[in-house]
């Protein structure tokens, strides 16, 4: 078993959730598909939620800023001229949001939608968190070492909690310190890690960033943050070039703590 020793001066792990904590084939097989199936009929049943319109308003903004891109869809105000127009305009939206997710957007419009979308599927049963056999484990033996640990994902914060706060290990939220997204900035970019690292209120190189993606292990390092790269089944694959620069974990497990000895 391959062993990474965590440096000394390391006191917090910062985690990504999909194909890290949590396997890619559960994101892109369960909580995806179940937006794509079930956007239009959660827009009709919310439609007079203030908090879909919210959403919707969102979504409508940010179709504004994409204007310039191929494909996009705009979604037009309601002028209150009955049900056929707002089948028109939920119609829009559905359609905005599946040239979104084709495109493996990443804006806060989308994701807030989504999780929102998720909230009722988990409240109600209809799916559960799901992670690898090491993950749990680990991060409890971490937190008895004296270890915080945080979450950085490109799904919204909301949609992190659901996801470790309806489980198949049951609510495991005790166990995080707090949650980040893409508010806080862009995975890809290093200024996002000096902004977790300052709100959580420590150095950059106190942190150990966990992540199956090379893009977002570069930018942490570029922050002077310790990176790791998880290797999870159904993960894409390493160049060789990537495999001899960075380090490399298949587990958690194989996680060193300094405080072990």
């Amino acid at each position: 078993m391959v062993v990474f020793a965590v440096p000394a001066e390391v006191a917090v792990i910062l985690l990504d959730i999909e194909g890290t904590t949590t396997p890619i084939t559960y994101v892109k097989d369960t909580l995806f598909p179940y937006i794509k199936e079930n956007v239009k009929e959660y827009l009709r049943t919310h439609w007079e939620e203030e908090e879909c319109q919210q959403d919707i308003s969102l979504l409508r903004k940010q179709a504004e800023e994409d204007s310039n891109l191929d494909g996009v869809v705009p979604i037009p105000l309601e002028t209150g001229n009955g049900e056929d127009e707002v089948e028109q305009v939920i119609q829009a939206v559905v359609d905005n949001v599946l040239w979104q997710m084709s495109l493996d957007r990443k804006t806060t419009a989308l994701k807030q939608l989504q999780g929102h979308m998720w909230r009722a599927a988990y409240a109600t049963g209809r799916m559960k968190g799901e992670f690898f056999q090491d993950v749990v484990p680990a991060i409890r033996k971490w937190r008895e070492a004296g270890m915080k640990v945080y979450i950085y994902s490109s799904g919204s914060v909301e949609a992190q909690k659901l996801l470790f706060g309806y489980s198949t290990e049951g609510d495991i939220l005790e166990l995080f310190d707090g949650h980040f997204d893409t508010k806080i900035g862009h995975k890809v970019e290093s200024e996002s890690y000096r902004r977790i690292a300052s709100s959580i209120g420590c150095s950059t190189n106190n942190v150990l960033f966990l992540t199956d993606v090379t893009r977002e292990a570069n930018a942490a390092e570029e922050a002077d943050m310790h990176v790791a790269v998880v290797l999870r089944p159904g993960n894409a694959g390493l160049t060789d070039d990537e495999k001899s620069y960075y380090s490399l974990i298949t587990s958690f497990n194989e996680l060193f703590l300094p405080s072990s000895t």
